[in-house]
């Protein structure tokens, strides 16, 4: 028996992609276990996800071409060590009601002679992921988002690359800060969910920590601020993410409109608040917006690792005809959920828990 599996990245880009599709291909394609399996697998990778899958002409080999990529051992051999995504992403929805892609997208399965889809996505793409699965495809999930904002999940791939990278970067930003006594306002990706900021501050050792999930007072940073200098500080960092907003205020958006799944572009709170502290406080503020850094480089030992379980588990999962669901790992072991469940709802920071809405840092907790 042999299986056409195709395989695609939806959303955003981030480290560990990778690594999943080359361990996903390996895995697939081990020809010691066609014995025990009683099936062989084909592996496509579909180019720039959705629109790719939407655009192909599978009668058309240049489009064929343009569209997909016949993925072997052979070529995704070194693809575990590189950031980002091998076969491309982009961000559109397919449910748009304005640009429709779905019917595009059912049809194109069906003439690629598809026996599944594996699709790495975030939250709004394995909800796409999961509508297809109810109009009839093969669907399994593997999920992906540096905001870790999925439920049903205690890890998403390329989560630790970029808490890495934010960690790094204050690290760099700590020298000039030390050199000549400033503030610095340093906004992190974050939409709704404060994981990144929360424990980028922990590890970076931030003097202050804005999230979502928790509305701050411009009053209250100036006075953490003043009363550090006070203390002999020289220097402070604020990480404060793209999602968190003055208590009585919007969310800051950096331009105007919504993407495909009605999300504003947010950005821009960390430099109304380095203007803040600077005009109300007199202090030396400089502002830095992390943005896309976060997503580049190489991904992380952690997120390497977690690739090749989520990977081969998807593997396991089309054998099993576990379809309409995702991978996951739960209490340190590999499972899977159903897409609905993981679904339901954002994994967001319990501030109770986590957060000191006093002092505006990570509450150490003792379980």
């Amino acid at each position: 028996m042999k299986l056409r599996v195709g395989i695609l990245t939806a959303g955003g880009d981030c480290a560990g992609i990778n690594s999943a599709i080359h361990w996903f291909v390996y895995s697939a394609m081990d020809r010691d276990l066609v014995p025990l399996r009683g099936m062989m697998f084909e592996v496509i990778g579909i180019r720039d996800g959705w629109l790719g899958l939407a655009s192909v002409k599978p009668e058309d080999p240049n489009s064929l071409g343009e569209w997909t990529l016949n993925l072997t051992p052979e070529l995704v051999r070194t693809w575990d060590r590189y950031g980002g995504t091998r076969l491309g992403t982009t961000r559109i929805n397919p449910f748009n009601p304005q640009t429709d892609l779905s019917e595009a997208i059912l049809e194109n399965y069906k003439k690629l002679q598809l026996n599944a889809l594996v699709v790495l996505g975030g939250f709004d793409n394995l909800g796409v992921a999961y509508r297809l699965y109810k109009k009839g495809l093969n669907i399994v999930g593997i999920p992906k988002t540096i905001d870790r904002d999925l439920s049903e999940t205690d890890y998403t791939l390329g989560f630790d690359s970029a808490l890495n990278t934010i960690t790094a970067d204050v690290d760099r930003l700590r020298t000039t800060a030390g050199s000549h006594g400033r503030i610095f306002v340093v906004e992190c990706m974050g939409r709704k969910a404060g994981w990144l900021t929360l424990e980028g501050g922990e590890a970076s050792g931030a003097a202050i920590i804005l999230i979502p999930e928790h509305d701050f007072l411009v009053e209250r940073v100036i006075e953490i601020l003043q009363n550090r200098k006070a203390q002999g500080k020289r220097y402070s960092i604020v990480l404060i993410s793209e999602g968190a907003k003055p208590r009585g205020m919007q969310e800051f958006r950096e331009r105007k409109g919504r993407d495909g799944f009605g999300h504003y572009y947010l950005g821009g709170v960390g430099k109304f608040l380095a203007e803040e502290i600077e005009k109300l406080a007199k202090l030396e503020v400089r502002y830095v917006a992390l943005k896309h850094l976060q997503r580049g480089g190489h991904p992380t030992a952690y997120d390497r690792r977690m690739g090749r379980k989520f990977g081969i588990a998807a593997v396991d999962m089309i054998v099993s005809e576990d379809f309409g669901r995702m991978v996951s790992l739960k209490h340190g072991e590999i499972t899977t959920v159903p897409l609905k469940k993981a679904l339901e709802r954002l994994n967001l920071v319990d501030v109770e828990k986590f957060y000191d809405t006093k002092d505006y840092k990570s509450k150490d907790v003792i379980l």
